[in-house]
């Protein structure tokens, strides 16, 4: 028997009203036809996983049982639109574009896409402002048009709100038609419960409808015995409560293509759905969710669908349970559906004032591509937050499962997101590195980290990666404004840099020049002064300084001053050949000699003839110790002339306007006619087995140069380095939300959120309560970590007029300086004296005097 709807003239009168209060989204980026095979945009919360809203409308990518899966889609979901005017047969059409021609062929037919055998609509584009997606749908066939709208909540500052499980899906259909449409919108969803796309337990799933207060659907879970399973949980597929809707718990129990024959039938039939009895012999039954309505001529109306699930089994790259933050939360995925749905209208517009801020910034374009776009890793399966909270990374993602383990700060340091936007996560991990990672004796930090935190810690140190995390909690004191926060880790992270003075390490002469056996983020051991590491040093020595002198101890601070200043011109003297910056390799007298916290074992077979290294090369982050330098306010740490130089020899040796004709002995990320930076170029002859990703193109990299060259002056040219990464990820060739490296979903790409502090000139202290922009006319988004919004200036009667926005939280300001673009001095200041405070609908509107 079919389940029947609430009398339809409802539903007109409903419409105009449903729709009065729907806002448009904010569009960064369109992407036509031709450019929406690719896309995958990930759906869901910091640390939940997430389920993909394809280019053309289907779900890809379902990872949502604590590992990747790339190309999963458990079931063929799909959601489907039946229309009926007055005159003229039923319409039936999947709501997704054609498939891809690319998918032609199988063995067996085609393999590669969801459902290839049901009708599509004909024409398919794709809107993307992240977190929010749109897939534009029509077909001069159908008597409707439809757009895909999915969105996950993302808001700065609330990582509560910000790790939610649920992929917002809502479908708008307008009726193009000179007569009423009935039309029914229905969601398809298997319980794949146990299956994960790798492994998988024997299960016996069941469905069942549910109606709450806040929402009704259905209700997927498993009666297996596996429990403690990282596959095992449960999940929903919901519509508000107030909808009349009709469903079915299971699907015919049938052979071959009756199943999907008996479906496709009984929607067209009327637009309703029956039930059907389950199958016992099915462990993971189909289910459908139908919703229908009456659209006059002309009249749109969305229909929201919620995917939610609840999945507390996550290991990683432990033996033992970690467990998910997320679902501390929630008892289950219809709790969690149920105390979600109610927020949403104020979880979305949150949402969209935050990209609104981001997007209508006056800033081009392909910086706030960069940024936003990029920031979709952190809802992957890369990054998860176990049940204490705490905040742990892969470095990203294989298709089926993580990648390099241990939140690795040699690739972390890189990311600059998240201290800007989530300040508490980021303050999390400072916490964890200088506290359990540390060693209190000796100062050795491991930069891989073992999982549970109470596991003996695996004792090997980076170098880059040791001294980028101390220049990371001199940039999270300073956002964070908290004394106490610094005075409670201070005695670690002078023993941080103590580490490097030891026996056999990396400076043991004490000369603030690295020398020593330098493992790094290139995955090899470099021997001699050279510099990449050497300009991390030289931050973390100013870094040291400044919380030396905050924390009381000055001995220690004139100690890292003395250091910086001796090796900030040995650097300068001696590895600057007129063009760029080289290393000088210089091999230990045996292994002997060389500290054994510091080999890691995947370098140079003989240490005392050590190949992979990078030599007379030209390489392209060497000046990413300056990069981060300037984001935490350091300053200069090599003459700035010579930083200048350097870039531009980057442009000149690394970049290529095509690679067509580039020999390429690794891993390829960049091909063709693409252009790129190469990790190195070599215009003075190269060794004979350099480091071994010195032919490759990697984005976190080349975002380094582009940011470094925005920071310097050299505007153009980094703008034009950041547009030639993101027409690699152009929706036909690659996902635009996914800039791989060793692994999908890469934390080192995040750099390019600075391309928005470079760009703007940010620089905030909490500590002295200070804010430095750079003086452009115009609105530019401002973030710290603890609060976020708009800053608009115009220079009028020789002065600089400023409105400080928050769209959330507080921040305090004693003083504000604008500057000049490319480093150049101040150019306005306004100091009132007392500290005052911006916060939401408190705004603060002043003139900063030119300074003299």
């Amino acid at each position: 028997m079919k389940r029947k709807t609430a009398p339809l003239f409802i539903f007109v009168l409903l419409v105009a009203a449903a729709n009065a209060s729907a806002a448009e989204w904010p569009v960064l980026k369109h992407y036509d036809q031709g450019h929406i095979a690719r896309i995958a945009l990930p759906l869901g919360g910091i640390g939940t996983g997430t389920v993909s809203l394809g280019g053309r409308g289907d779900l890809r990518d379902w990872e949502i049982m604590n590992r990747p899966a790339k190309g999963y889609h458990p079931g063929a979901p799909f959601f489907a639109v039946r229309t009926k005017g007055a005159t003229g047969a039923a319409r039936l059409r999947v709501l997704t574009g054609p498939v891809e021609l690319f998918q032609y062929e199988g063995g067996s037919g085609v393999k590669d896409a969801t459902n290839p055998g049901l009708p599509t609509f004909r024409n398919a584009s794709f809107d993307a402002a992240y977190p929010f997606g749109v897939v534009n749908l029509s077909d001069p066939g159908m008597p409707v048009k439809a757009r895909v709208k999915g969105w996950n909540p993302l808001i700065p500052t609330d990582a509560e709100s910000s790790g939610l499980p649920i992929a917002v899906l809502v479908y708008e259909i307008t009726n193009t038609s000179a007569e009423a449409q009935t039309v029914t919108v229905c969601g398809t969803l298997q319980n794949f419960i146990g299956d994960d796309g790798l492994k998988s337990f024997p299960t016996k799933n069941r469905n069942v409808f549910r109606k709450g207060a806040a929402v009704q659907g259905l209700f997927m879970a498993s009666d297996a015995a596996s429990s403690s399973a990282e596959q095992w949980g449960t999940m929903a597929l919901a519509i508000p409560a107030s909808a009349e809707a009709t469903y079915r718990t299971a699907w015919l129990a049938a052979d071959w293509g009756t199943p999907l024959l008996d479906f496709w039938d009984d929607l067209s039939d009327d637009g309703l759905l029956s039930e059907r009895a389950a199958n016992p012999g099915n462990g993971q039954p189909r289910a459908s969710l139908a919703v229908r309505a009456v659209l006059p001529p002309g009249a749109s109306r969305e229909f929201p669908f919620y995917v939610v699930w609840h999945f507390p089994n996550r290991y990683a790259w432990s033996e033992k349970r970690l467990g998910n933050h997320y679902t501390t939360r929630f008892a289950d995925a219809w709790d969690a559906a149920e105390k979600i749905a109610p927020r949403l209208p104020a979880l979305e517009a949150d949402t969209a004032a935050f990209v609104s801020a981001v997007t209508g910034s006056d800033l081009p374009a392909v910086i706030k591509e960069a940024a936003l776009f990029n920031l979709s890793t952190l809802r992957t399966q890369t990054c998860f937050r176990t049940e204490d909270g705490r905040f742990y990374a892969w470095e990203g993602c294989n298709d089926k499962e993580g990648c390099c383990w241990g939140s690795c700060t040699h690739v972390w340091n890189y990311e600059q997101a998240v201290a800007f936007l989530f300040g508490g996560i980021a303050r999390s991990l400072r916490e964890v590195e200088f506290g359990p990672q540390t060693d209190p004796a000796t100062g050795l930090m491991s930069f891989r980290w073992r999982l549970p935190l109470e596991t003996t810690p695996w004792g090997k140190a980076a170098a880059d990666g040791q001294m980028g995390c101390i220049l990371k909690m001199h940039r999270d004191w300073q956002l964070s404004g908290d004394d106490a926060f610094l005075k409670a880790y201070w005695p670690k992270v002078r023993k941080a840099v103590e580490f490097c003075w030891i026996p056999g390490g990396w400076d043991a002469d004490k000369d603030g020049v690295m020398e020593g056996c330098q493992h790094n983020t290139m995955d090899v051991e470099y021997y001699g002064p050279n510099p990449q590491m050497g300009l991390w040093y030289l931050g973390a020595l100013r870094a040291a300084e400044e919380m030396a002198r905050a924390a009381g101890d000055l001995t220690f601070a004139a100690t890292c001053r003395r250091l910086f200043d001796n090796g900030s011109r040995w650097i300068d003297a001696n590895l600057f050949n007129g063009r760029y910056y080289i290393h000088r390799v210089v091999p230990p007298r045996s292994a002997d000699a060389i500290a054994p916290a510091l080999l890691v074992g995947m370098g140079a077979a003989d240490v005392t003839k050590p190949d992979y290294q990078l030599g007379r090369g030209c390489l392209v982050d060497q000046l990413v110790g300056q990069l981060l330098a300037r984001v935490s306010g350091l300053g200069d740490l090599v003459k700035p002339e010579n930083a200048r130089a350097t870039l531009a020899s980057i442009l000149k040796y690394n970049r290529r306007d095509s690679l067509q004709d580039h020999f390429n002995c690794l891993r390829t990320f960049a091909l063709g006619d693409e252009a790129a930076l190469l990790m190195a170029g070599y215009p003075d002859g190269r060794p004979d087995n350099p480091f071994p990703y010195f032919t490759e193109v990697m984005t976190g990299f080349e975002y380094t140069a582009a940011i470094g060259m925005l920071y310097e002056g050299l505007t153009e040219e980094g703008l034009r380095t950041i547009g030639d990464i993101r027409a690699r990820y152009d929706g036909l060739k690659r996902n635009p939300f996914d800039e791989a490296e060793c692994g999908h979903h890469y934390g080192r790409a995040m750099i390019s959120w600075a391309g928005i502090l470079a760009m703007t000139g940010f620089h905030y202290s909490g500590v002295e309560k200070t804010l430095t922009l750079v003086a452009k006319e115009g609105t530019f988004f401002w973030s710290n970590g603890y609060a976020y919004g708009t800053a608009t200036m115009k220079k009028a009667g020789g002065k600089l007029a400023v409105t400080l926005r928050a769209l959330k939280g507080e921040m305090g300001l004693r003083a504000f300086t604008a500057g000049g673009e490319g480093g150049s001095k101040g150019a306005y200041a306004w100091r009132p004296g007392a500290v005052q405070t911006v916060a939401p609908g408190r705004n603060l509107t002043f003139e900063a005097a030119p300074v003299k």
